[in-house]
């Protein structure tokens, strides 16, 4: 087995932890599936804690968006200060977006992405990932919908990422930004739906 395809795994099963549903599990006793919107992300690990009266759900939620962030981050980092090729460190980004959402610890469900996905964009355009990150947050204070606030941010990070690098540096292409953001907004479907028909739950 090649050093690339270890690194690959690993990147993958990395991305498949399911933080958030660890996380509701060992401070509140409930399984985030079965609650809320049934995601294992940041906005239903706050709601389903908060509704079972756990102190600091807002900072718990916050904690998973870190975790679920470094699960992009850090495994690209250590194989870049390794010396793997740009090209192995966004496939290890790719693969580890697609280890949150479709995780093989979860039956291949899992979350909606976005902060993995951040993750690994700060691994390599971090002034984009900066802004992209404040839009989503700033959306989502303003509007206070998660959905679309995620959305925004990816949105503005495939734009952003145009303006500042429209040559990707090392690989040219934005093919995998745009991989990244289709599974993203693929994961979103029940979320715009909702969206569509005016369901769509605020976070207060």
């Amino acid at each position: 087995m090649s050093i690339n395809l270890i690194m690959y795994i690993l990147a993958y099963i990395i991305g498949s932890i399911p933080c958030g549903l660890m996380i509701a599990k060992f401070v509140g006793g409930v399984d985030i599936r079965k609650e809320g919107s049934g995601s294992i992300g940041a906005t239903n690990v706050f709601r389903v804690l908060n509704s079972h009266g756990v102190k600091n759900a807002k900072k718990i939620g916050t904690l998973t968006i870190l975790l679920d962030a470094f699960k992009g981050f850090i495994p690209i980092m250590i194989a870049k200060f390794a010396g793997f090729d740009i090209n192995v460190l966004w496939t290890m980004g790719v693969l580890a977006v697609i280890g949150h959402c479709f995780s093989v610890f979860l039956k291949f469900e899992g979350g909606k992405g976005v902060a993995t996905s951040f993750g690994v964009f700060a691994a390599f355009l971090p002034l984009e990932t900066i802004i992209s990150v404040a839009i989503w947050f700033g959306v989502g204070k303003f509007i206070k919908i998660s959905s679309i606030a995620s959305l925004s941010g990816i949105v503005a990070f495939v734009i952003i990422s145009f303006i500042f690098h429209y040559n990707i540096p090392g690989i040219n292409t934005h093919a995998p930004i745009f991989v990244v953001a289709f599974i993203v907004f693929y994961k979103h479907i029940p979320n715009i739906k909702r969206l569509i028909f005016k369901e769509e739950t605020k976070v207060i």
